[in-house]
């Protein structure tokens, strides 16, 4: 039996269809910026061989993630973002996949 994907969304706001951009188009691209930047954070972190410089630069990944997950909430707020709920079927196939893996790494 397939079970059907189950969509969570809020009430979308509407934005102005206009040639130039709008709110939601400034969000979206702030969001994207702050998601690039978390992600060469945690590469820097990676690579950081100095531990005053790394805890500098943890704290910023920290601010930069924190105003990720916001601009995220944000979005999902206005109904600008969607998520999928997957069944628990699917996860548990996920986990049961990944395990292997995990174990690999201990």
């Amino acid at each position: 039996m397939q079970q059907q994907t189950q969509t969570i969304q809020n009430p979308k706001t509407e934005v102005p269809n206009t040639p130039g951009l709008n709110e939601r188009d400034y969000v979206d691209m702030m969001l994207n910026t702050c998601k690039k930047m978390v992600h060469a954070y945690a590469i820097a972190l990676c690579e950081c061989s100095n531990d005053q410089y790394y805890n500098f630069l943890f704290k910023i990944f920290k601010e930069t993630s924190e105003a990720q997950r916001r601009l995220y909430n944000l979005m999902f707020r206005k109904g600008w973002y969607t998520i999928c709920a997957e069944p628990s079927q699917k996860i548990s196939q996920t986990v049961q996949k990944e395990m292997p893996k995990k174990q690999q790494l201990q």
